[in-house]
């Protein structure tokens, strides 16, 4: 663990074409869907994300609590005056100034030592927090994005095979009036019409939601954007056996529990060594009003200025609240030590178990792309039967003669399987992106995605 402090670098004009793109949109929602790229919604998905925001307040807060660390050794000044509201009589007891001013710090403490590290440590672990938010808020708007621009692919097939089964049910329709097919046929097909309908519906509100999750990450108008599949990156087909990264949130765990030791070990320090002050004071005394030379010697008034300064060591000898105070820090660090190494053995099962479910989802789309590919093939044998003739034959095993209702089935299946090798990709992409991430590589991935 180091114990550097992270810096982020923060680059405004990065965010202006997304921001103006967000401005133009706004002022004209009327307009059809424009195509936005995936870099886009990921820039915007994180400047709008709140989690993000919270993020940057907590870096906002550790980088103030390292400044107060360090300010402790800087002196601290303060300037008082006075003026008396009516004439004092008597001896009050109190120096009758008009004019005050003292001067305060800390000199040396083996314990503040430990805090500024302490605070370094903090800033570090948030200044983590803060980028690992980040990649969250870019996996949820390229997994949204990706899925968007799937089901919208899958619409458009729907579409097609609300045409097919159209013709298909004319077709049946004929049939079944001249007597060729039983009725039961013509409900099939009209069975199969309201099955593909039904599924339309779902993809429907599948998009619609999408949608709406898309405008709640970016701030962007609802159904503003349409995907532009062209910038969408290949993903690569990482294994969990690949180099492995500390990932940002176990990192983050990790400087947070080196804060939190840090602390502890300034505590002990603070309870047993010696703490050195410095201090200065200065006052204007004045006789405006009262009477207190009257109790001087007459030879030797009270001064007008007066002025001391002094270093001041404290040794802590018997303090039960620190003593507590010790207790306290060094349960918090070992509770925070232990978070740390329980977020690791998680992402450690994670990584497992998205390798398996990969492993899987890599071989459930080899066999939906085989069978797209060969209900494709099957569709261009009937479309070439039919283009060709063929008449009755003869023989032990005569092959039936294929119709134009042969033609219809055979594109919605192949429709169906190519809707099939979609969601068998989209599942694969997912597991890709989020496999990327517990390893630690999501910043190459968004490298990638703003180079395209």
């Amino acid at each position: 663990m180091q114990n550097a402090i992270l810096k982020m670098t923060y680059n405004p004009r990065r965010f202006w074409p997304p921001l103006l793109l967000v401005w133009a949109l706004a002022v004209a929602p009327a307009l059809a869907p424009a195509q936005v790229s995936l870099a886009t919604v990921v820039d915007l998905a994180q400047h709008n994300s709140t989690a993000v925001k919270l993020a940057d307040a907590d870096v906002q807060k550790a980088q103030g609590a390292l400044e107060q660390t360090k300010d402790a050794f800087v002196p601290s000044v303060n300037l008082g005056a006075g003026l008396p509201a009516a004439p004092a009589v008597g001896f009050t007891g109190g120096v009758p100034s008009i004019l005050s001013g003292s001067m305060q710090s800390l000199a040396f403490s083996l314990a503040q030592f430990q805090y500024i590290k302490a605070a370094r440590a903090g800033l570090a672990a948030a200044n983590l927090n803060l980028k690992d938010v980040r990649e969250q808020a870019a996996l949820e708007a390229s997994t949204t994005y990706i899925e968007l621009d799937t089901v919208n692919q899958e619409l458009e097939v729907a579409a097609e095979q609300g045409s097919i089964t159209e013709r298909l049910i004319k077709i049946e329709e004929e049939r079944t009036e001249a007597g060729v097919d039983p009725l039961s046929e013509l409900l099939q097909a009209k069975l199969t019409a309201a099955q593909l309908k039904l599924k339309q519906l779902h993809l429907e509100t599948r998009a619609a939601m999408l949608n709406q999750q898309i405008a709640t990450l970016t701030g962007l108008p609802l159904g503003s954007i349409a995907p532009d599949r062209a910038s969408i990156p290949e993903i690569p087909a990482v294994r969990a056996v690949d180099a492995k990264l500390v990932p940002l949130a176990i990192q983050s765990a990790q400087m947070l529990a080196l804060s939190k030791q840090k602390t502890a070990r300034g505590d002990w320090m603070d309870e047993y060594s010696p703490r050195m002050s410095f201090s200065a004071l200065y006052s204007r005394n004045t006789t405006i009003l009262n009477n207190f030379n009257e109790y001087y010697n007459p030879e030797h008034p009270i001064p007008t200025n007066n002025f001391s300064s002094g270093f001041n060591i404290q040794i802590p000898m018997f303090d039960w609240s620190r003593s507590a105070r010790v207790r306290q820090s060094a349960a918090d660090a070992l509770r925070t030590t232990v978070e740390a190494e329980q977020a690791q053995h998680q992402n450690e099962i994670q990584i497992a178990t998205l390798a398996g479910n990969l492993r899987e989802l890599d071989a459930q789309a080899e066999v939906v792309s085989l069978k797209q590919q060969i209900a494709d093939a099957q569709l261009k044998t009937v479309l070439a039967q039919l283009e060709v003739g063929n008449g009755a034959e003869t023989g032990p095993n005569p092959q039936l003669q294929l119709t134009p209702k042969a033609e219809q089935l055979a594109r919605i299946d192949e429709r169906q399987k190519y809707q099939d090798a979609l969601d068998a990709s989209l599942d694969l992409a997912k597991a890709r992106l989020n496999l990327l991430r517990a390893l630690g590589h999501m910043e190459d991935w968004l490298n990638e995605l703003h180079a395209k």
